[in-house]
């Protein structure tokens, strides 16, 4: 189990009780703004290394956070870089000295934070770890390139604090909710920290401060490990692979029970991304089923209880091939094939050709729960929790990367887009994996879970789900969420 106690020279942390003890967490705002140039003591230069959606998020916010203070935020990219541009128009420039070569911005920084792409970053971190300072710290928002380093017999840099700040949420939902925030003090992604190497002694304070700069509400403890494993695994699950795998099979299975194409994408991928997250989202996980009639109640249960135990063997699948490194070899042997080719979009199945007429039904028409829906979703959720308790991930970790991660930032930029839309478009990495795993979760669904839902429902299962601790850690960590939704333009 991940140790979750830490203390802060800076921050006023607190104490919050979850299943079988407690974690110290810090509760974020706008009103410890003043507090970052003492968290970043010893710092006046933050280096963002690249130009991706967290890339983009992570400098903004920073540079704004920091406004007023003498911490200066550069922007590092390759050269020829397409994203200098956009970079320039969001007032990063050569001339007042924020925009520069990915390595010069490295060697005159004193927190270097690695945000290119993971195929990228595992082939060119060693020229980034010789033009680092001496001292520099090195910050990391997830685990990638740990798991890389292992396999390659590598390490970091003796000297050099290595830290993470992971937020919960893609890079849109980092800058929008920050953006939020100015009118709801708090309004931001979720994040955890991890001090991986500390040789000074400042690190925790320096993640903390680095967390609190971008949004976050709050922020939880965990190793770097454990960030890296229950990132990878999440995005292959319930995050992005399973929920494409779950709407692909119930379009499929509402269409042959005679839905026409509209109903079809309405009772899928609607529902998931509409009422059945809303409801997770302000209410949680035993509300969904609870807010059902008798009749749909029992649709639920006998789907839940048929759907739990297929997904649970993938989920803990995908678990073992990224332990083990399977999966991180997978993806650079994956980039290595592609190089810069464009991988084939899913968006092209028939279900997503709908996607237009069914947004165009949404005013005055609101969408109730669907059971059978409610239940595949739900089982595959539980499925992910129950194996990160097993695995022995602390609870905020747990909840945020299979449950808040999910219904307050993916599912509504899902709503907006479509699930398709945003597996085509999120990073290569994560990309990779729904790609190859949302197919195994489709497939077990309708070869194994929908063919037994009309069997009756298994009790302790049921049993085990209503009396589950995740409800306990959920309604922990819904305390210390803003009063509002992302906006999604």
């Amino acid at each position: 189990m991940t140790s979750t106690t830490y203390s802060s020279r800076v921050f006023p942390l607190e104490t919050m009780d979850v299943p079988g003890g407690t974690e110290t967490i810090l509760r974020g705002g706008r009103h410890l703004f003043p507090l970052l140039p003492q968290a970043f003591a010893g710092i006046r230069r933050i280096g963002v290394i690249g130009w991706g959606p967290q890339g983009r998020a992570q400098a903004l916010n920073l540079r704004d956070s920091l406004a007023g203070t003498d911490i200066r935020v550069a922007v590092g990219l390759r050269p020829g870089s397409r994203s200098a541009a956009d970079a320039r128009a969001h007032g990063f420039t050569e001339e007042n000295g924020t925009l520069g070569d990915w390595l010069a911005v490295t060697a005159e920084s004193d927190l270097v934070i690695l945000l290119i792409a993971d195929a990228a970053l595992a082939a060119h971190h060693q020229e980034i770890f010789a033009a680092l300072k001496p001292g520099a710290a090195i910050g990391l928002s997830h685990g990638f390139l740990l798991g890389h380093l292992r396999e390659t017999g590598g390490d970091f840099p003796p000297g050099h604090a290595v830290i993470a700040v992971c937020p919960k949420g893609m890079g849109d939902s980092v800058r929008r909710l920050y953006q939020q925030g100015a009118e709801i003090n708090g309004a931001g992604i979720n994040s955890s920290h991890a001090v991986h190497a500390d040789p000074d002694g400042r690190a925790v304070d320096l993640a903390l401060g680095w967390s609190v700069a971008l949004g976050s509400p709050y922020t939880f403890r965990t190793t770097l490990d454990s960030e890296y494993l229950s990132d990878v695994v999440g995005e292959r699950a319930i995050l992005l692979g399973a929920v494409h795998g779950i709407v692909e099979s119930l379009f499929t299975r509402f269409r042959l029970a005679g839905d026409d194409e509209v109903r079809a994408y309405e009772r899928s991928c609607e529902n998931v991304t509409g009422p059945i997250a809303r409801t997770i989202s302000r209410a949680g996980l035993r509300a969904v089923r609870e807010n059902l009639g008798t009749e749909g109640r029992d649709v639920f249960d006998r789907v839940y209880t048929v759907t739990y135990g297929p997904a649970r063997e993938i989920v803990a699948e995908i678990y073992d091939e990224v332990a083990d490194g399977t999966e991180l070899r997978s993806v650079i042997l994956a980039e290595r094939r592609l190089g810069a080719r464009e991988m084939s979009r899913i968006g092209g199945s028939p279900m997503w050709s709908v996607s237009g007429r069914a947004h165009a039904r949404r005013t005055g028409h609101d969408l109730p729960v669907d059971p059978f829906t409610a239940g595949v979703f739900v089982a595959t959720m539980t499925a992910q929790i129950d194996e990160f308790a097993d695995r022995g991930h602390p609870w905020s970790e747990i909840v945020n990367e299979s449950v808040i991660e999910a219904v307050d930032s993916l599912l509504p930029y899902m709503h907006a887009r479509d699930v398709a839309h945003m597996v085509d478009n999120c990073s290569r990495t994560a990309r990779l994996g729904a790609r190859r795993w949302g197919p195994r979760f489709q497939s077990a669904y309708e070869q194994i879970a929908f063919p037994a839902t009309r069997l009756p429902a298994d009790t302790a299962l049921l049993a085990a789900f209503e009396s589950h601790p995740v409800h306990e850690a959920l309604a922990a960590a819904a305390k210390l969420r803003p009063s509002v939704d992302i906006s999604v333009a």
